[in-house]
């Protein structure tokens, strides 16, 4: 029993481990570089991330550490405003799928809290570092092709929230 206990995992279950690493609630803690598709200009971003093991993601980011109130209270925010607050935060929800083999975590977006990235795909390669450290690097150049793995620059990385 031991001697087989020792034996590698066939691919369906190195890619069913590889999903069991996903599931859970990530926090952002950092982001490195800028996105090439939509440069936004993090300021001590904050975020949560959150796969849930039937197949469903939910992600979102506050791209700017303080975000101002409206001066006249949430339904009286002006044009100004109304532009600073969606500028500065994103969110969407869809489900996941992983490619072990390929080591990127697809997002199919059901929906976005911006305009027209409903059905997008945004394909991001993972690493993890050690149990509780999630990096996803978007794979996109924001021309319509793919950056090389190690030439991409703009990173997210995410820890484990614990209970």
């Amino acid at each position: 029993m031991i001697f087989v206990s020792l034996l590698p995992l066939s691919a369906g279950a190195q890619g069913d481990s590889v999903a069991k690493r996903f599931v859970g609630a990530w926090k952002l803690v950092s982001v490195k570089g800028e996105d090439p598709l939509f440069p936004l200009g993090y300021e001590h971003p904050s975020g949560m991330i959150i796969y849930d093991a039937s197949g469903w993601m939910s992600a979102q980011i506050a791209v700017k550490d303080f975000r101002k109130p409206f001066v006249r209270g949430l339904r009286s925010g002006t044009v100004e405003e109304k532009a600073a607050a969606f500028d500065s935060y994103f969110a969407y929800y869809g489900t996941y799928t992983i490619d072990s083999n390929k080591k990127t975590v697809t997002h199919h977006v059901a929906n976005h809290s911006w305009p027209g990235r409903r059905g997008v795909d945004n394909v991001r390669w993972f690493e993890f570092e050690g149990a509780d450290r999630l990096i996803l690097i978007p794979v996109g150049d924001g021309k319509g092709g793919v950056i090389d793995r190690d030439k991409a620059t703009y990173r997210l990385v995410w820890e484990r929230v614990k209970q």
